[in-house]
């Protein structure tokens, strides 16, 4: 899921972007559909509205901020005034657990935390009783808002589809892996001015060019070169599994193969819910994931060719271990997990939401990351696999504050390397 993330979060409302509605290869006939249950999208769950906590004042963030430290970060509220859920808070403990190997030994690009100072709560948390799991969080950690902390956010699910290990009469689609000519290049090795900064394409000759867009592979620029891991009945299916970026696949037999992301092509992602806005073809109350989807079974021609409008392509590989798995390789947890920029948010670390509905509002672990996931506050949360989790994610659309937790003692250490020319925090 790095995003399950990858394209995520377009997700819903704004923005359903992504990925490869693949159009049948070349000289291929299409078969008649298999005698399966057609993908459907059910209705979006109704929000429960909430009123969320106000924000901290907090001065504006510098215009170059790169990172948590430098978007400011002022002292939130006491953990202890938080309304936690025990059944939610049960399942964040979970999460956290899971995220301590990493929390343990990642640097973090915010530069918010470092690895040590997660010890003490990783170290309880292995024995703490999820029944009690807000005592574990009002006991080891303190609350930081970065930035602003006016939140948006998103949500995301594992989607399932009907497809086939090999192909078959029904099933057209290709499910491609990383090609092996998918060269990534770290610009950073070139220049110090370049730090941070990759590309991904494919040799050429002498030259590194742009990887085959949408419209190239679409076209058959991989067919015939064995990178098919399976094949997918339904290409409006796969598109959302796409924009997911993980998913499972029910087998003719009954059985399930789980798919995750493997690499991306490169190119740039569009959101094709921006463009139909943009273009009138979405009426009032329909740009949802729901709608979309609608919208392109009555139009296929028109849909397949604005989908090609989105030249980004995600490439898939088979998950035989627990899954899927969000930006730092470990299993995600539906409920629990959610999808942040890690330049702001330490990967691994438990944020507070709170929103105007109570859907995603309480307590969630930054275990993963998303191609439309940006800045210091934009949030996709992930809700799991199922209709129950399709509906919520396919509607979620929320607007309140976030609140990072970080261990007892970081906002003190922050504040005093502050004073050494760092940022400059709110006591």
């Amino acid at each position: 899921m790095s995003r399950i993330a990858r394209a995520a979060a377009m997700a819903a409302m704004l923005g359903l972007a992504a990925c490869s509605t693949r159009i049948v290869p070349p000289g291929a006939t299409p078969a008649p559909a298999p005698a399966q249950p057609p993908v459907h999208a059910p209705a979006p769950a109704r929000p429960t509205p909430a009123t969320p906590m106000p924000a901290q004042p907090a001065p504006a963030p510098s215009a170059q901020a790169a990172d948590g430290r430098d978007a400011g970060f002022v002292k939130g509220p006491l953990v202890s005034s938080l309304p936690f859920d025990a059944r939610q808070s049960a399942l964040a403990l979970q999460a956290f657990r899971i995220s301590c190997p990493a929390l343990l030994k990642r640097q973090d690009a915010s530069r918010l935390t470092r690895p040590e100072d997660w010890r003490t709560a990783c170290d309880a948390a292995a024995a703490w009783a999820d029944g009690d799991a807000a005592g574990f969080f009002r006991r080891y950690f303190e609350t930081l808002q970065v930035g602003s902390g006016i939140a948006f956010a998103t949500g995301y699910y594992e989607p399932e589809i009907a497809g086939s290990r090999t192909r078959r009469p029904g099933y057209e689609v290709p499910v491609y892996r990383r090609p092996a000519d998918l060269v990534d290049v770290d610009l950073g090795a070139f220049s110090d001015g370049l730090k941070g900064k990759s590309v991904r394409g494919r040799v050429e000759g002498a030259r590194l060019v742009p990887y085959y867009d949408r419209g190239a592979i679409d076209d058959g620029a991989l067919a015939g070169r064995g990178l098919e891991i399976a094949w997918a009945a339904d290409p409006i299916g796969l598109f959302f599994l796409q924009i997911q970026g993980s998913g499972r696949l029910r087998l003719p037999d009954g059985g399930v193969m789980r798919i995750g992301y493997d690499s991306q092509n490169g190119r740039d992602y569009t959101g094709i819910g921006g463009l139909m806005r943009d273009r009138g073809l979405l009426e009032k109350g329909q740009a949802s994931m729901q709608g979309i989807i609608q919208w392109l079974r009555d139009h296929p021609a028109e849909g397949r060719a604005l989908m090609r409008e989105n030249k980004s392509v995600v490439f898939f590989r088979e998950l035989t271990g627990p899954g899927p798995l969000g930006a730092l390789g470990l299993p995600v947890t539906g409920r629990a997990t959610v999808a942040t920029d890690p330049k702001y948010v330490p990967l691994g670390a438990p944020v507070w939401l709170s929103l105007d509905r109570v859907e995603g509002t309480g307590l969630w672990v930054a275990q993963d990351t998303g191609g439309a996931i940006k800045g210091a506050n934009r949030f996709d949360t992930f809700w799991g696999a199922g209709d129950d989790a399709r509906a919520i994610a396919g509607g979620m659309s929320g607007r309140g504050t976030a609140l990072l937790l970080v261990p007892v003692g970081i906002i003190a250490r922050l504040q005093a390397e502050a004073g050494y020319g760092g940022s400059s925090p709110q006591p």
